[in-house]
């Protein structure tokens, strides 16, 4: 079969890549190997998708903790507006939320799926079930590929998008990275991003699945401070999860050796140690033989005080009237500062993105293209390329399948 753009993967970069393509007229088919485009797509934002990120473009290269300067020229031509103006031109409206995430309305990530496909049915775009085994290259240029059944399909140019290794279950399983290879591209190696952290500390599993909200984490690094944001996290038996967590993740590397990491999470980030330590006092005034443990419930989740109290080895039914200034002090500092050894990260599978692949030094940033082979090109999480949470992946994913669809159309004029 023959085609002017055949594209490999029908998540969020492939479909919005021959869409772009298709608007110049040329000819698209989609390769995906699962039974239906965007499957990860419909598990981000906890089935919510969180689309994009309404923000400027100097807050978006800020939050790309790696080669975001390769970035820079699909954002300009794809920003977060581009993405939003045509999700809602094909039928989606969408909110801006906390953050700057933008959503469907309907918080419904089926929304988007559904809205994609009939774009793409509109568009005359096939979407074939199929998984790649190869690509298929002569005199140097890409020109094809095999699939695992002996098909064959020949293109003007192909599209690899197929992901990272995060989220297997979705078919993110690496093909991307062994069909690279096989170009002779240099492929970063892939680890887990915007995952969850383990810790030493216990503490944490004393009070599993508690979320706390609007607090300060910050993260050292051999004592100097890689990454510190205020948000959420969420305590785990193992650690800390939550959009903070996941986001720090991005700027960790292994080796967790012992005591590279610390993490740090200010509880009151809004009250300074003298202040926090005011209140204490001003509680302890209006109920002296109260026992810490109740007035630390008007300071603290009532599953943290346990943990707090043991912390300063302090017995949280101790009267607060006969707490000395010293212990008192503890419990500030520690409220403000609660404190974790990373050990490492939860495994790959329960990463929302992969960090590493394609080198960007081996890809046109102005159209995406193979600087090793031509007629090969790459969009999406396959790309060395990633962000914090908040929408910026699939920023990623859109604009760097912008420029190449943008590309291949202007390509396929002409003749090899």
């Amino acid at each position: 079969m023959e085609t002017d753009h055949l594209i490999i993967g029908g998540g969020a970069a492939g479909v919005f890549a021959a869409l772009t393509a298709a608007e110049a007229g040329g000819k698209c088919i989609i390769l995906e190997k699962n039974d239906y485009i965007g499957r990860k797509l419909r598990i981000t934002g906890k089935g919510r998708c969180n689309l994009t990120n309404n923000c400027s473009m100097d807050t978006l290269i800020s939050k790309i903790p790696r080669n975001g300067k390769f970035l820079y020229s699909a954002f300009s031509k794809c920003p977060p507006q581009y993405v939003m103006d045509y999700f809602e031109s094909i039928g989606v409206p969408l909110k801006t939320e906390r953050g700057n995430r933008v959503f469907p309305v309907s918080d419904r990530a089926a929304d988007i799926t559904e809205a994609l496909k009939k774009a793409l049915k509109k568009a005359g775009i096939p979407v074939i079930r199929a998984r790649v085994k190869k690509l298929l290259a002569e005199n140097g240029r890409c020109i094809g590929a095999v699939t695992s059944d002996g098909s064959v399909y020949r293109a003007k140019n192909v599209l690899v998008a197929t992901g990272g290794v995060s989220y297997p279950v979705t078919g993110s399983t690496g093909d991307g990275y062994e069909f690279a290879r096989s170009a002779g591209h240099t492929i970063i190696e892939p680890v887990p991003s915007l995952v969850p952290l383990t810790a030493e500390e216990t503490w944490c599993a004393e009070a599993a699945g508690l979320t706390l909200k609007n607090v300060r984490l910050r993260i050292l690094e051999k004592n100097k401070c890689r990454y510190d944001e205020q948000g959420e996290i969420m305590l785990m038996s193992y650690g800390i999860s939550g959009p903070l967590t996941l986001s720090a993740s991005s700027i960790l590397k292994a080796p967790f050796d012992k005591g590279k990491y610390i993490a740090e999470t200010d509880l009151k980030p809004a009250l300074s140690e003298q202040q926090l330590d005011s209140r204490m006092l001003r509680e302890i005034g209006s109920n002296p033989n109260a026992p810490l443990g109740q007035l630390l419930r008007k300071l603290l989740p009532g599953q943290l005080i346990a943990a707090v109290c043991s912390l300063c080895s302090i017995p949280p039914d101790m009267k607060v009237n006969v707490l000395t200034k010293q212990q008192r002090l503890m419990l500030t500092r520690q409220m403000k500062k609660m404190t974790l050894h990373i050990t490492g990260t939860r495994p790959v599978d329960e990463a929302i993105i992969t960090r590493g692949g394609v080198s960007v030094k081996e890809i046109d940033s102005k159209t995406m293209e193979s600087r090793i082979m031509p007629g090969l090109y790459f969009a999406g999480e396959v790309i060395d390329a990633d962000g914090f949470t908040g929408g910026f992946n699939l920023q990623i994913a859109f604009s760097t399948a912008y420029c190449a669809g943008k590309a291949m159309a202007q390509a396929a004029d002409i003749n090899y």
